[in-house]
């Protein structure tokens, strides 16, 4: 049997639960309007630890979601996760589709840290006999798959794929694959996080990765030269993604094609990225590849940005490399400014952001940009959103453990 011919890819639902906003518009409008979501921790006490600031999804109610009896057993990031999927499906129209055509990849960093935390405290307080049965299901990277897949019915390929910072862009981009080589119609692809918590708000301080800046109004500033660090954040986008000719056929909207996917590792630190980007790079030359498209076509990159010393001189020499003279006429922009660092779920967020921006011809901005650096050097869209005619974009996700993603988005006219 020979094999199907290579089908194009459309992303036509997008489910955002997020630090700025809950739901495409309002999560959309706040980016547009440079709106941040970052905000003294609310969730637990955080006056004596290091960082008292981060992107929390303030007013979330599992049981708008799922019965109460399955919010009790299920972590904090796969409620995110069955909330973003249920979004995206009903934003997409909730397309007809045979169940076992249609798949789920939900991606994470950590997983469902919480549950793990709350039950070693069950155990050392009550003893074994107290640990509850669903620790395990709880806690578990692939949690979020498997529930997004119960919630919909859905039988198709259902995996997680677990690269830190760049677990939600690979999921994208492997849900492409999946589609486009005909082992499905349809995916959900996206990531979910919850680990703001005191143990890693703690450990990410003693890394000296978190922002040591308390004023969550410029805390979070991609590419200036006074950045510090990262503010961590939570939450979940979920994306479905289809064919071309199926979204067409059924007459739903269209965000944006998904054009070229790449893929790399660093190979040189667990979590320092390679100075000159090098790996970041080979990500970038992989996704215009697997486009057909030159560098001189990108209009805009939606950046990896975390508003760390080393990564973000890193990306701005990585995108250099692979665009060559293109970069210096390129809109590049980091979305984490305004909603921090969603870890497994940026990928998916950043995704869903650049669709937008292609479809809208609206560039988000990168918030809190006041003073220039020599080793940033290219346009970061600052402080304000820009109305470009961009027909390419790029999506970078960058993760610890030198591993890269990036997905190339194209508009569909």
């Amino acid at each position: 049997m020979s094999p199907l011919p290579e089908r194009r890819v459309v992303v036509t639902g997008i489910g955002p639960v997020t630090p700025v906003g809950t739901g495409v518009e309002e999560f959309w409008d706040a980016l547009v309007s440079g709106r941040s979501g970052i905000a003294p921790i609310e969730r637990f006490d955080a006056s004596d630890l290091p960082v008292r600031i981060a992107g929390e999804v303030r007013g979330f109610e599992p049981t708008d979601w799922m019965e109460a009896k399955e919010a009790k057993r299920t972590d904090r990031f796969t409620q995110f996760a069955v909330a973003a999927a249920r979004l995206a499906w009903e934003d997409a129209g909730k397309p007809d589709v045979a169940s076992d055509r249609a798949g789920v990849i939900v991606s994470t960093g950590i997983g469902g840290l919480e549950t793990l935390l709350a039950q070693h405290v069950v155990l050392l307080e009550r003893g074994p006999g107290r640990v509850s049965p669903f620790m395990v299901p709880g806690l578990m990277a692939n949690a979020a798959a498997g529930q997004v897949a119960m919630s919909l019915g859905l039988t198709g390929p259902n995996t997680c794929i677990v690269t830190a910072c760049a677990a939600g862009a690979h999921a994208i981009g492997e849900a492409y694959r999946w589609i486009r080589e005909g082992g499905a119609e349809l995916m959900l692809a996206g990531g979910a996080e919850a680990a703001t918590m005191p143990l890693t708000l703690a450990a990410f301080a003693q890394m000296q990765a978190l922002t040591k800046n308390p004023d969550p109004e410029t805390a979070s500033r991609p590419f200036d030269a006074q950045r510090d660090g990262f503010v961590l954040s939570e939450g979940s986008c979920v994306l479905v993604l289809e064919t071309l000719d199926r979204a067409m056929e059924r007459g739903a909207p269209i965000y944006a094609e998904v054009a070229g996917y790449g893929a790399s590792a660093d190979a040189f630190h667990i979590t320092q990225p390679e100075p000159e980007g090098s790996g970041a790079a080979l990500a970038i030359r992989r996704a215009l590849a697997d486009a057909g498209e030159e560098p001189s076509a990108v209009g805009y990159v939606n950046a990896h940005g975390t508003s760390t010393p080393l990564n973000d001189a890193a990306e701005t020499r990585a995108i250099k490399a692979a665009l060559g003279e293109a970069a210096r006429t390129v809109a590049v922009s980091s979305t984490k400014s305004m909603t921090g660092h969603l870890l497994g779920a940026a990928g998916a967020a950043e995704g869903a952001a650049t669709a937008l921006a292609l479809r809208d011809g609206i560039l988000p901005p990168t918030i809190h940009y006041r003073t220039p650096d020599p080793d940033c050097d290219l346009d970061y869209v600052p402080n304000e959103a820009r109305r470009a005619d961009v027909a390419l974009a790029l999506s970078n996700s960058f993760g610890f453990g030198g591993q890269n993603a990036v997905i190339a988005f194209r508009r569909v006219a």
